[in-house]
Order: C-alpha cells, then structure tokens, then sequence
C-alpha cells in the first residue's frame, strides 16, 4: 500500500522559481477501470488555500444537469459531470511548463461546462475553437449506448491533440507543476500501489492522501502559495454514479449521489 512506495526522491529536480499563486487546477489525477463499463476518476486540486471553491451541488444549464464543484472566481469548474453521460476533469498546462500572458479569452473551466453540455463529445472537440485559451489537458469520460469510453484533450496553445485511450489504469501529473523526471517517478508509484491493491473508493483515496518523501512531492503536497486544497472522486459502477469531495483546508467531506 501507501507506505511501501518509494521516498527517497531527489529535490534537485523541482522547479523552485516557479510562480505557484497563479496555478488553477489540479495537480494529480488517477483513472480506474471497473467492470460493466464502471470507472473511479480521482483528482487533487493543488491551489493556493485563498482561492474561495462552492463545494458540489447540482445545476442545470439549457436543460442539462450538471455537478460539479465551482471556482468562485471565475465561475467554472475543474472537475464534474453530467446528465450527457460524460465526466470533464481539467489539469493545468499540456506537455510541458508554459509561460503564462496577462490575459486569456475564456477560463478553461468555463469550457469545461461547456463540453459537460454538449450533446456529442468528439464532434464538439473537433469544433472547438481554443485560440487564446491557456494551455490544459483534459481528461473526459463518456459513457453512452453501454460503452465507457476515455479520452485525453491537450491543448499546447498552437494544436488540440484529441486521443482515444485505452480504459486501463492511468496516472496525470500536471505539467506546471511537475518535470517529465518527476512525472515517471509518480508513474512508479502509481504502478507500485497497482500492484498490491484492489480498485475501491477507499484504496484509491488512500493513494491521493499518501505522503510519499518530503510535502514538496508527495501526492498529498504543500508548498509555498499553493497546496492539495481538495480531492474529488467520481464513481460509476452499474448505473450508479457518486461525487466524494474533500475540502482538506476545512475538514469538510461532501457526498452526492447522481
């Protein structure tokens, strides 16, 4: 389990000149295969505490429900689903650290919403125009006609890379955050916890708790400006779905069911 994982991890490889206040979405998401088409998708948001979040709670928008935890600020999500039988979760950054511009034309967790309302999900990506939008990868979920299907949206400022994935378990670290050395080490400890676990709720949230090496690093983080502020885990399984949301600052655990 948790305690098993590596911890001797060099600090050298941090970016520690990094601007960490202007950070917006998670730093770490984990997906989860179940059978009958089921799936656990798990996300940290790494934020500065300051940033004022409306825990989950159900809306509907042009006759569309939706949930999903908002971003006071701005007014859109970085996590949630919808009565389109979809899930949109949103990391910060694509491949690689982008320098961010004073201004961008639409907040990315406003397109999530959007996206959550779209009545075909690879026809509306391919129509998506994300000309000066900041930088993202999105993980989304789609589960109509009894099929689960995963998907991965990058948007590096210049292409979307739009790519069908394989319903296998994976592993997202936020490029803003994180190097590509550091990246491979969360693999190895996300293959490591695979290897000695069973899919549930609670197993995979012991692996969004952990506290792997020094705060900097772990899974569980805390650094200067910015820190695990929540962690959000959506279950599917049969026709069942269920939002677990932890505001870690607060202490407060949120469950809806959907």
């Amino acid at each position: 389990m948790c305690s098993k994982l590596q911890n001797s991890i060099d600090l050298s490889i941090f970016e520690t000149n990094t601007d960490y206040s202007n950070f917006d979405s998670m730093c770490t998401v984990t997906f989860l295969p179940l059978k009958n088409s089921g799936f656990i998708l798990t996300s940290n948001r790494d934020e500065t505490p300051l940033r004022e979040t409306i825990p989950p709670k159900k809306y509907e928008e042009n006759g569309v429900e939706m949930v999903f935890p908002k971003d006071r600020l701005a007014g859109g999500t970085w996590i949630g689903t919808s009565s389109k039988n979809r899930l949109v979760c949103v990391l910060n950054g694509a491949f690689t650290k982008h320098k961010r511009t004073t201004s961008y034309k639409k907040s990315r967790g406003i397109i999530a919403k959007e996206i959550l309302k779209s009545d075909n999900l690879e026809t509306y990506i391919h129509a998506l125009d994300l000309i000066s939008i900041e930088p993202f990868t999105m993980v989304l979920i789609d589960w109509n006609n009894n099929n689960l299907n995963l998907f991965e949206l990058v948007w590096d400022a210049h292409k979307k890379h739009f790519t069908k994935l394989q319903n296998e378990p994976k592993i997202w670290s936020s490029s803003t955050l994180y190097t590509d050395e550091f990246k491979e080490i969360r693999q190895n400890w996300f293959a490591e916890w695979l290897s000695d676990t069973k899919f549930t709720s609670k197993s995979i949230l012991d692996f969004h708790h952990s506290e792997i090496g020094a705060k900097e690093q772990s899974i569980l983080m805390k650094r200067p400006f910015v820190e695990t502020v929540s962690i959000t885990s959506i279950k599917k399984e049969h026709q069942e779905i269920e939002m677990l949301y932890e505001d870690i600052i607060h202490n407060q655990l949120y469950k809806t069911h959907i």
